[in-house]
């Protein structure tokens, strides 16, 4: 904003202040709010819009209305904060400080895999000892983890789960290797994330049942016959053996550092010189 050469060294000059614009706004406001209420509020909306343009339109042409506004001298004048020069913290490799994100250590997803297959295993023949001990039928437990995909074995009795079932032995053992890979990767990923000394108990204990609990309460709506034909005091230890074997070869696995601290052509797989080569 120029000033003009004789005005007061110690005032400047700012627009003025008007209610002209919010005047308008309202007019037309009540213009279309007449729309949908009744044609006289429209009418009374286009007088006050015409009259805030008209106010708005004078304020600024031909000339913008300016008022001298004081200014405080330099010694009135609060004195500036200064601050001093902040340097950020950069990720080096190999050096993780705090600000890295947790966790820094992962285990491969292929351990995660090898434990999943496993677990899956173990849990697999302790099903099928329990439908040989309890049930004088292997084919049980099969057919009844596959009665969910097979329509026919799901129409059908508890009783009939007993026979082989081509069918049921495809889809059960498809399913049941699916479920174990997948529950393994799980483990990989978040087994670095429980505390140091609790990873197998937490592992191996707590996770099964916390599963266990969430499967108990929600089977009944996804497969009825399946809730009715469990053995949950089996199926609760079948699950801790799960845990405890992809626990355990999750838990000896080694792990792998994460690429936080990696430099961007590390990332990028550029091949660089390195600092010790650089200084010869």
């Amino acid at each position: 904003m120029q000033q003009h050469p004789h005005h007061d060294p110690d005032t400047i000059e700012l627009p003025t202040p008007t209610a002209w614009p919010i005047v308008s706004a309202f007019g037309l406001t009540l213009l279309f709010a007449g729309l949908v209420t009744n044609l006289l509020v429209s009418a009374i909306g286009f007088v006050v819009g015409l009259l805030g343009a008209v106010g708005w339109f004078s304020d600024v042409f031909p000339h913008p209305k300016h008022e001298p506004v004081p200014v405080n001298p330099d010694r009135a004048r609060p004195a500036p904060i200064r601050t001093q020069g902040r340097v950020v913290q950069m990720l080096k490799e190999g050096n993780i400080p705090h600000r890295a994100h947790v966790p820094t250590e992962f285990h491969p997803y292929r351990i995660g895999v090898i434990g999943g297959l496993a677990g899956g295993l173990v849990m697999a023949v302790l099903a099928c000892i329990w439908g040989v001990v309890f049930e004088k039928s292997i084919w049980y437990p099969i057919n009844l983890m596959a009665a969910t995909g097979v329509p026919e074995l799901g129409a059908s009795s508890l009783a009939a789960l007993h026979d082989f079932s081509p069918a049921g032995l495809i889809v059960g053992t498809i399913a049941h290797v699916t479920l174990s890979v997948l529950v393994g990767l799980l483990y990989a990923v978040i087994v670095p994330m429980f505390p140091r000394k609790t990873e197998f108990v937490l592992g191996a204990i707590v996770g099964p049942l916390l599963w266990t609990a969430l499967v108990w309460s929600t089977l009944h709506w996804v497969s009825p016959m399946l809730s009715q034909g469990v053995n949950w005091p089996w199926f609760i230890f079948c699950q801790i053996a799960f845990g405890a074997v992809c626990g355990w070869i999750v838990f000896k696995s080694g792990k792998m550092a994460t690429m936080q601290s990696w430099s961007l052509a590390q990332k990028l797989g550029v091949e660089t010189q390195h600092r010790d080569e650089e200084s010869h």
